[in-house]
């Protein structure tokens, strides 16, 4: 009977899913995954029917995830959201009188300061890729953008033909603004803008296979490059130049915060990046201010 319920609240985000484009559907297997987890326990308590639930019962689960299964506080926190969620619904079918989770303090937290590559690493990696091969002269190209404009590695892959505008030195960006899709025109350093436009008249029309492809950077098939495509790319020339970690973020974080260290405005950086709040821009001017002098 508890598993029954979870299916079909599951089956009720997944046809909303349907009516707007908010929904993801990882989020929404995720949630099913947590609470089929927590229909286990409860059955293991002797808890045959949700409205059995109390708020006791879930602060015993949390300490068991947090002491006995050693979850991290991210991990239950996620778990939490998925909970919380799942009686609201309950509640509003009238499935449940009180809700267990009502108010229940979500772990606190701590963020990791974001990890980036200082000026050495930059350089080394961008000595590894030989411009004198058509791949080569693609990736360049790739880099050069993304370190010019502190593009998401999936905005950079998204990028159109029509979106590079090399007269004026900028490229328009296809990015998002939490829910909210939200374009973006960021400036090209022309190191960019000359890489860019070599690898368009020199690579892609030998790659390219269908006249009408619209992507900007594509792979051997003559398709758009993917995500994961690009990063195996990047990870490749990581490893050549010693970086042993590095992750499709760090070039974002360096280039903000070499736009802190170089007197940009925090605002203005927080545009360029797409963030939707401040907040979320603001953990780079820390360290900013804690590279100045190192490099």
């Amino acid at each position: 009977m508890l598993q029954e319920a979870v299916d079909t609240y599951i089956a009720s985000l997944s046809a909303k899913e349907y009516e707007r484009s908010g929904n993801n559907r990882n989020t929404i297997m995720a949630y099913r995954n947590d609470l089929y987890q927590l229909c286990t326990y409860l059955v293991q308590q002797e808890i045959e029917d949700w409205a059995q639930v109390t708020r006791e019962h879930i602060a015993s689960y949390l300490l068991v995830m947090r002491d006995g299964q050693a979850y991290r506080p991210t991990t239950i926190a996620r778990k939490l959201a998925a909970l919380k969620s799942f009686f609201r619904y309950m509640r509003s079918i009238k499935a449940i009188v009180v809700d267990p989770v009502d108010k229940l303090e979500t772990p606190r937290i701590q963020k990791d300061l974001p990890q980036f590559l200082n000026s050495e690493e930059i350089n080394s990696l961008f000595l590894q890729v030989g411009g004198d091969t058509f791949s080569g002269q693609r990736d360049l190209a790739m880099l050069h953008m993304l370190y010019a404009t502190g593009m998401r590695s999936s905005e950079l892959v998204s990028l159109n033909l029509s979106d590079f505008d090399a007269t004026h030195a900028l490229v328009v960006c296809p990015g998002r603004n939490g829910h909210e899709r939200r374009e973006r025109l960021l400036p090209l350093s022309p190191v960019a803008v000359e890489a860019t436009q070599r690898y368009i008249e020199r690579v892609r029309p030998r790659l390219v296979r269908y006249a009408n492809e619209q992507a900007l950077f594509l792979n051997h098939h003559g398709e758009r490059l993917t995500r994961q495509g690009f990063w195996l790319i990047i990870k490749g020339y990581a490893r050549q130049a010693g970086i042993t970690s590095i992750t499709p973020h760090m070039l974002r974080h360096s280039f903000a915060i070499l736009m802190l260290k170089g007197g940009m405005e925090l605002r203005s950086v927080q545009e360029l990046l797409g963030h939707a709040h401040i907040s979320t821009t603001q953990v780079y001017r820390q360290l900013a201010h804690a590279t100045v002098g190192i490099e």
